[in-house]
């Protein structure tokens, strides 16, 4: 398997383990930005047990939110489809955008402007500071794979998503596949 390193656009994809950090455990991970000075991402699959209207009740539309890492929980962030829609969006790679203008977004909502398909939601976010992310590779926390969803990342399914990179990854990682979350259910 090739070797690739940590770049905005790519995924980050927790290694297996019998033990670990609660945060990442079995997590896939979207690198919005990475630079010499760290990397910045959003879990992608571990769906929170509210939805955006339960955190803004102005809000029309029940959009799912997820825990995008152990970073600022308190605070809402946003990757989508639709840059053309959402002025001040950034590109993360391939028609991914992060952020923009979110009256705009509340607008687009309340409006049915825009779909769950296009947009998603996120409380926190992963970041990592200049040498934090290559000590957690070399120590085996993580793989770096090419974002082959970059079309359909939005739409993937939160509970199987990092099983179905394991799959993806083949020779050992598939027999992980099918382990239990919690080995003590095995």
């Amino acid at each position: 398997m090739t070797t690739l390193k940590p770049a905005k656009g790519l995924l980050l994809i927790a290694e297996p383990a019998i033990t670990g950090d609660l945060s990442f455990n079995r997590s896939v991970v979207l690198i919005a930005d990475h630079t010499k000075s760290g990397s910045i991402g959003f879990i992608l699959n571990k769906e929170l047990d509210f939805t955006l209207r339960d955190l803004l009740p102005e809000i029309k539309g029940n959009f799912k939110v997820y825990n995008g890492g152990p970073v600022e929980q308190d605070n809402l962030y946003f990757i989508h489809k639709v840059p053309d829609l959402i002025p001040d969006s950034i590109e993360i790679a391939s028609g991914i955008y992060w952020g923009g203008n979110f009256e705009v977004v509340k607008g687009l909502i309340n409006e049915n402007l825009i779909s769950a398909n296009e947009i998603k939601f996120f409380l926190g976010y992963s970041g990592w500071d200049c040498e934090q992310l290559n000590e957690e590779l070399n120590a085996h926390s993580w793989i770096v794979a090419e974002n082959h969803d970059h079309k359909d990342i939005l739409n993937r399914k939160p509970r199987t998503f990092w099983k179905d990179k394991m799959m993806q990854l083949g020779g050992n990682y598939m027999i992980w596949s099918n382990a239990p979350e919690n080995p003590s259910y095995n």
